[in-house]
């Protein structure tokens, strides 16, 4: 897995799914104990000469309790990185600020380097992924971050804050059909995050009128014109149940 460390400040809307979906987890203690003893071998319960007892060894941590460890550790950090996000935004001067900027992103490359050795661990925690892919979202890695996102739904479809976010890389991007079919697959199954990928869809849309970045008029047009036809369709059924 790459590791890219690009810090790139973005909007503080996007802390709150952070530490609270690793809160949310359980993970089991794993391992058990073999039982004690084999017929013809000594020790409790064998059957072989008093005293011919297996040596006992050290006992190796189990890849499913290291995995733990690290992934717990990869949330103090992340949790760090958003502490130092918010002494950043209410520093009274630019070096104050600047400083809490530098340990945000040397918390979040902490983090990243901590979730990835749970992964080493345990390739298959989607919880590691899942992180992994918002921390790059969050440096700007974004081709990183929808791959990440991509291990993570593989293992655990239904984690629809994981769609959202890789929506987000999408349109960082410029991957404009995947944005769309993301925000059509929440408005069907978490209305509020379809209206968090729909804020940010309208971002995108206002700043590429500005500026095209490489994208064709007639393009940044059509995209604008899906959106108008969805944000009319989402405040029509706003009223309706879930």
């Amino acid at each position: 897995m790459r590791h890219k460390v690009i810090f790139c400040l973005v909007s503080l809307a996007w802390l709150s799914g952070g530490v609270q979906m690793a809160q949310a987890q359980g993970y089991p203690g794993g391992g058990g104990g073999m039982p004690g003893g084999r017929p013809g071998m000594g020790g409790q319960g064998g059957m072989g000469p008093p005293g011919d007892e297996m040596p006992s060894t050290p006992a190796e941590v189990k890849p499913d309790a290291a995995a733990k460890k690290a992934f717990n550790a990869g949330v103090k950090s992340l949790a760090k990185a958003h502490e130092f996000e918010e002494v950043a935004a209410k520093a009274p001067n630019e070096d104050k600020k600047n400083t809490a900027l530098s340990k945000v992103s040397d918390s979040y490359g902490k983090a990243l380097d901590q979730f990835t050795e749970a992964l080493s661990n345990k390739g298959d925690m989607f919880e590691a992924w899942n992180y992994v892919g918002y921390i790059h979202l969050r440096l700007g890695a974004f081709n990183e971050s929808i791959d990440d996102y991509n291990h993570t739904l593989a293992l655990k479809p239904e984690l629809l804050e994981a769609i959202e976010h890789r929506a987000e890389a999408y349109m960082a991007v410029d991957r404009l059909e995947d944005a769309q079919a993301s925000y059509m697959d929440l408005f069907n199954h978490n209305r509020p995050l379809a209206d968090q990928l729909m804020a940010s869809m309208q971002k995108w849309l206002e700043a590429h009128r500005a500026a095209a970045n490489g994208m064709r008029a007639a393009d940044i047009d059509a995209f604008g014109k899906w959106l108008q036809e969805r944000d009319g369709i989402a405040k029509q059924t706003a009223s309706i149940p879930q």
